[in-house]
């Protein structure tokens, strides 16, 4: 039977120099990064806004059917690590609307994808993390990326997070700082 390991943990916290570590060191594990170009594509193509509840369900069924596919393919190999996971996409799917203030009843308007999307759900899951601050700094560092979701997602999404992850049995926590903080790295 594989076995699925999630990296997860909040933007600029580590998640793809851990991977991009392991694919370098372990050439046994299979590294699944987060591919979200095409469904970001057709996002923009079908003028979907994720602040309207129609099309946020359009969005987010979107969502779960890529990580349907990417979890597929992680199982036809006996170990994977995966750059965010299943869990990334139910996390967002549930806790979006709170973050904007918005009660929608995504329950029940996306009552099957999720079904499919427990299907997907890794072995374990560690979560990452960093102080803000440490975020901040490698948002920073970090130009290869544009981030423009980062600052929303440290103030509302981040916190709803750390509860979510709290709450999984399969979830270890690891704080990038602590574990490296004399200038040991990936």
């Amino acid at each position: 039977m594989p076995v699925t390991l999630s990296i997860q943990g909040c933007m600029a916290v580590g998640k793809t120099t851990a991977v991009n570590y392991l694919k370098k060191h372990a050439s046994y594990v299979h590294v699944s990064y987060e591919n979200n170009s095409a469904v970001i594509q057709t996002i923009k193509t079908r003028h979907l806004n994720k602040n309207i509840f129609d099309d946020y369900v359009e969005i987010q069924k979107l969502w779960i059917q890529n990580e349907i596919v990417r979890w597929e393919e992680a199982q036809t190999h006996r170990c994977s690590v995966m750059d965010f996971g299943a869990e990334e996409i139910e996390f967002y799917t549930w806790n979006y609307p709170k973050s904007i203030g918005v009660d929608w009843n995504i329950g029940l308007a996306l009552h099957k994808e999720l079904e499919q999307l427990k299907h997907c759900m890794p072995n374990r899951i560690l979560f990452l993390e960093a102080s803000e601050d440490t975020l901040q700094k490698r948002k920073e560092k970090d130009t290869s990326r544009s981030r423009t979701f980062f600052e929303y997602y440290i103030k509302n999404m981040m916190p709803l997070k750390e509860a979510w992850c709290t709450a999984h049995w399969n979830a270890d926590r690891l704080n990038v700082e602590s574990a490296f903080q004399k200038g040991n790295r990936l």
